[in-house]
C-alpha cells in the first residue's frame, strides 16, 4: 500500500466519482480506477458499491476512509515537520552556560531565540567552567557559553568569542578611593577573595598572573564557589576580590567596582562546540549568535559602563 493509493481513494469519495476524481488530480481516469482495485485486493474487501457513474462509499469503506484521512495528513505533517528540522527550526538544544557571566545578556537572546525559534525546545544548564568541561565530553550539552579554553581542550572543540569581559577590582563600599581607578600593585598587601581555583582554573590563573606581572603574589584567604558569595564577603570587608566585569549584574548593595590600572586585563566570554558537522539546530543557534553579537556586547559594554556609577 503506497500513500498515493490512499490519495486516489479519497478524491474518489470526496469527488462521488472516478471522473471528477481524476480532473482534480490530473491523473487518468483507468489510472485511478486501478490504484483502488489494487488497494480493495490488498485488503480483501470492496469500498465502493458503484451505481453507474458515482461510487458510494460501503460501511467498511467509511471507516477507511476515516483513517485514511487521518494517515494522509499525518503524512503532510511528518513532511513539514522533517523540512523544519532541517532547517533548524525543530528540534533539541541544550545550552550549557555561566550564570554570573551571561546575566548582562543572556535572559534576553534566550526569549528572541524563542520567539523565532518556538518548536526547538531548550535545556539551559547554569554550570562552573569545569563542570562545562565535563558535560561537553559526555555529550550533555550541544554548546556551552564558557570561559576560554586550554589549549589541550580547544584541539576537539569550535569556539568563537562573544565579548572580551574587563578584570575589575571589587571593594568594600565603606573604603574610601580618591580614583574612579585603582592600580592593581596598590593590592598587594590586601587579603584576597577569589573564584576557587577547581571550579574555574582558568579565572583564578589569569588573576593570579596578573597580580604577578605587577609585581606580587595575591595572598588568597578565601576562594568560595560563587561569585555571589565573593560579593558577600567583601562586603563583609574580609578582603578585596578582581572579578571579571560582568559580575557587577549580581547583587552587590554594600560593595563598590573599580576600574583596573593597567586597564588591558580580560577573561574571554566564548561559545564552545564539537568539532565536526553541527546539526541544523545548532547551526541555526550558531548563526543567531552571529546575528546578535553586537546586542551582547552591548549589554555587556553597557555593564560595564555602569561601574563608575555604582561607585558614585
Amino acid at each position: 500500500m503506497e500513500l498515493r493509493h490512499l490519495r486516489y481513494f479519497t478524491a474518489v469519495v470526496e469527488c462521488k466519482g472516478y471522473r471528477e476524481a481524476s480532473r482534480r488530480l490530473h491523473i487518468a481516469q483507468p489510472s485511478i480506477s486501478q490504484a483502488v482495485s489494487d488497494l480493495e485486493d490488498e485488503l480483501g474487501l470492496k469500498l465502493f458499491s458503484r451505481t453507474g457513474r458515482n461510487a458510494r462509499l460501503r460501511p467498511e469503506g467509511e471507516i477507511f476512509y476515516a483513517d485514511a484521512v487521518r494517515i494522509l495528513q499525518l503524512s503532510e505533517t511528518a513532511i513539514v515537520t522533517a523540512k523544519r528540522a532541517g532547517q533548524g527550526k525543530v528540534g533539541r538544544l541544550s545550552i550549557g552556560f555561566i550564570g554570573s557571566a551571561t546575566l548582562s545578556f543572556l535572559p534576553d537572546l534566550i526569549r528572541r531565540y524563542k520567539l523565532e525559534y518556538p518548536n526547538v525546545k531548550l535545556a539551559l544548564h547554569d554550570l562552573y567552567p569545569v563542570e562545562m568541561d565535563k558535560a561537553c565530553d559526555r555529550g550533555e550539552i550541544d554548546i556551552a557559553i564558557t570561559r576560554a579554553l586550554s589549549p589541550e581542550r580547544s584541539r576537539n572543540r569550535q569556539s568563537r568569542v562573544l565579548l572580551r569581559d574587563p578584570l575589575v577590582a571589587v571593594l568594600p563600599r565603606s573604603r574610601k578611593l580618591k580614583s574612579k581607578k585603582i592600580r592593581l600593585a596598590d593590592l598587594a598587601n590586601e587579603r584576597f577573595i577569589l573564584f576557587h581555583r577547581k571550579g574555574a582554573p582558568g579565572v583564578f590563573d589569569t588573576i593570579v598572573g596578573a597580580c604577578r606581572s605587577q609585581g606580587f603574589s595575591p595572598r588568597v584567604e578565601n576562594e568560595p564557589n560563587s561569585m555571589q558569595t565573593i560579593l558577600s564577603l567583601v562586603e563583609a570587608e574580609e578582603g578585596v576580590a578582581i572579578v571579571p566585569a560582568s559580575t557587577s549584574n549580581l547583587r552587590s548593595n554594600g560593595v563598590q567596582f573599580v576600574r583596573l590600572v593597567p586597564d588591558n586585563l580580560y577573561l574571554d566570554l566564548i561559545a564552545v562546540w564539537p568539532i565536526g558537522e553541527p546539526s541544523a539546530v545548532l547551526r541555526t543557534f550558531l548563526d543567531f549568535l552571529s546575528a546578535n553579537a553586537d546586542a551582547i556586547r552591548a549589554k555587556a559594554e553597557l555593564a560595564l559602563s555602569s561601574i563608575a556609577r555604582i561607585k558614585s
